[in-house]
């Protein structure tokens, strides 16, 4: 049957069995399936607080202690077994109290101590080491109950000082305040941090409980974060009104990044009613420039050129010269760089486009040789500055040793084991648990080696994250694997694109994870929201996929793929565009169009959001490695790379 006439499956169990078994395929024998079956039906039965006999495989089976944890943590949690599974839970972390299942139940127990105010037994359990915010918060509780106060204070205080709603912590500080330890100075310290942090919701009610005098001040910095255009207004009109200057300058920061059209008519009132100096100005002018270069409008050159030197960190001047690569203006490009610091001048970023201004300046020469000094880097820039050398690209492999007696040896740490057995038993949270208690224990040489033996086990996001954090990066064989080849390759030809692209931005959105969920919903390995995988079924004549559709790997790659097509079809081919799109969507990808063509480079530089200037960055170099594994190593071409970005035609407007 071809993929576009394929039947979705509508159950998640089935999809996730498939799921687990190409993630994990490597299992000895039929025994290690019959107990691991077993395990996870105990484990399912357990949550009812089930607790059938075991047979003798089972109590040897590697995971077994994490059934025991089950069980008892459900009898925690019942108020009629709570406290007889106190015992169990004693004797339990007696034995597995220093592993991660331990560490898991401890959490549970401590949990179940404090929902019953047992206080004296929760501080018996309790540790400091890898307690969350609202254990310590239920620890001062406990404290405070069994009166061991001595050195409470330092303890309160410092919690009171971690500026975050805590619910767990209104006991205590009900306390601090009922004792005279949370006086109004830390009141208004806390208040200040919220503000800090643009938290009104947590600084309006600590504002509330300090003298008028010093409430005041802040009550007007609340109005100018909540309010900034209208509280700035009242503040020209009124030149008089004191106000604090982190205040106004927070204000001040929210107007221009909500509004830069309304910060630049204020800007000369502010610096005129405000009586700015050129210096004290600076920060203002700033905060107008980077919310104009943004939205690449050419009045952020003006702005920047009010900013004090002390002002321009890394950050403003690599948006300085954003700006200036969007107006063309080359001589502020390369005063831009210049000021950069010197690591960040030494980036293939800033590299790249020191020789581009050198190209602008006429002296063909100098970028030919930061060009050509750039080209062999393995990155996005080095791939633009092959294009602009009329060279094809080769990555350059730096091999891993393998070492296979190490290898098998941190295989058999019985930690490793477990996380092992954990993944096959799709018990994601837990084995990564197990692994990075035992990769805490490992030599740096261990730890190279641990990386293939992650990849052997299908682990591939750990992998990649592992090697990166031990600066491996050119390994790759090892980091860039092609699971789910047939449904990669089935879907790319559907949707009529590489298949090294669509490769590129599953790398990209999920690190090769079929079952990941991010913050805002989006599923599986091309990272599908219900809202965008419905509307690119009926595109293919598809049935509608169920929520749970979008973690089985077929589906998702099938339909993120064609969701990638449809957005090329609206922005007339261009890829970078549809790149941006796919991260930000079609809307704020369009806002970015320019009036007249640019060059590419210069289109991607300006991207306004980080992740989203990354992001298209990184998957058209994940795409060159791709098709270099792919093809047994031939260079590949990025010529393509330097095509103009086009505004799009009345048509494709229309579709948006």
């Amino acid at each position: 049957m071809s993929i576009r006439g394929m039947k979705w499956r509508s159950a998640v169990w089935p999809a996730l069995l498939v799921l687990a078994a190409a993630l994990h395929p490597a299992v000895s024998s039929s025994d290690d399936v019959g107990v691991r079956q077993r395990f996870l039906q105990a484990l399912g039965s357990a949550a009812s607080g089930a607790e059938s006999g075991d047979d003798a495989a089972l109590r040897a089976y590697v995971l077994y202690p994490y059934l025991q944890a089950e069980r008892i943590r459900v009898a925690l949690a019942m108020p009629a077994t709570a406290a007889a599974a106190d015992e169990r839970a004693a004797a339990f972390l007696s034995t597995y109290g220093t592993q991660p299942v331990g560490a898991q139940l401890r959490r549970s127990w401590l949990e179940s101590l404090a929902q019953r105010e047992a206080w004296s037994r929760f501080l018996a359990v309790y540790r400091e080491a890898g307690a969350t915010d609202a254990l310590r918060c239920q620890a001062l509780s406990a404290r405070i109950a069994t009166r061991p106060t001595a050195q409470l204070a330092a303890a309160l205080l410092h919690q009171w000082l971690t500026v975050h709603e805590v619910p767990e912590c209104e006991r205590p500080f009900a306390w601090g305040f009922e004792h005279g330890l949370i006086t109004a100075p830390l009141i208004e310290r806390r208040a200040r941090m919220a503000l800090e942090g643009g938290n009104t919701a947590l600084a309006k009610p600590l504002i509330a409980k300090l003298p008028e005098a010093q409430a005041a001040p802040l009550r007007g910095w609340v109005q100018l974060l909540e309010s900034p255009q209208r509280t700035l207004d009242a503040l020209l009109e009124q030149p008089s009104t004191a106000v604090l200057p982190e205040a106004l300058r927070a204000g001040w920061a929210r107007l221009a990044r909500e509004d830069p059209d309304a910060a630049v008519d204020r800007y000369e009132p502010l610096v005129r009613t405000r009586a700015l100096t050129s210096e004290t100005a600076s920060a203002f002018a700033l905060d107008v420039a980077l919310a104009l270069a943004w939205q690449r409008d050419a009045r952020a050159e003006a702005f920047f050129a009010r900013v004090a030197s002390r002002d321009l960190d890394d950050s403003a001047l690599e948006w300085r010269a954003r700006a200036a690569l969007w107006a063309g203006n080359w001589t502020v490009v390369r005063q831009s760089i210049a000021a950069m610091s010197q690591a960040n001048q030494q980036s293939a970023r800033w590299r790249y486009w020191s020789a581009r201004a050198a190209d602008a300046a006429g002296d063909a020469p100098l970028a030919h040789q930061l060009f050509s000094a750039l080209a062999p880097d393995d990155n996005y820039y080095s791939g633009l500055a092959a294009a602009r050398l009329g060279i094809a690209v080769a990555p350059h492999p730096q091999a891993l040793d393998r070492d296979e007696a190490v290898r098998a040896q941190l295989a058999q740490i019985p930690a490793l084991v477990r996380a092992h057995e954990l993944l096959a038993c799709d018990l994601r949270a837990a084995a990564l648990a197990e692994w990075q208690f035992a990769y805490d224990e490992l030599t740096a040489a261990q730890r190279q080696q641990a990386i293939p033996l992650l990849a052997q086990w299908g682990w591939y996001d750990l992998a990649v994250t592992a090697a990166t954090s031990l600066r491996i990066f050119y390994d790759y064989n090892l980091l860039y694997p092609q699971p789910y080849e047939t449904s990669v390759i089935a879907a790319a030809h559907t949707a009529q694109l590489p298949v090294s692209l669509v490769y590129g931005v599953i790398r990209q959105e999920s690190l090769y994870r079929a079952d990941v969920v991010s913050s805002a919903g989006a599923r599986g390995l091309m990272q599908l929201e219900l809202s965008t995988a419905r509307p690119t079924a009926r595109a293919l004549k598809l049935p509608a996929p169920h929520l749970e559709d979008l973690f089985d790997p077929q589906i998702n790659s099938t339909l993120g793929a064609e969701h990638l097509h449809l957005l090329l079809d609206k922005v007339d081919g261009q890829l970078p565009i549809a790149l941006a799109a796919y991260n930000a969507g079609i809307a704020a990808a369009s806002r970015w169009l320019p009036a007249g063509s640019i060059a590419p480079d210069v289109w991607v530089e300006n991207i306004p959001y980080n992740e989203t200037r990354n992001y298209v960055q990184r998957i058209l170099w994940h795409s060159v490695v791709y098709a270099w594994l792919r093809s047994d190593g031939q260079a590949q071409d990025t010529a393509s790379w330097l095509t103009p970005i086009r505004p799009m035609g009345p048509a494709q407007a229309r579709n948006n």
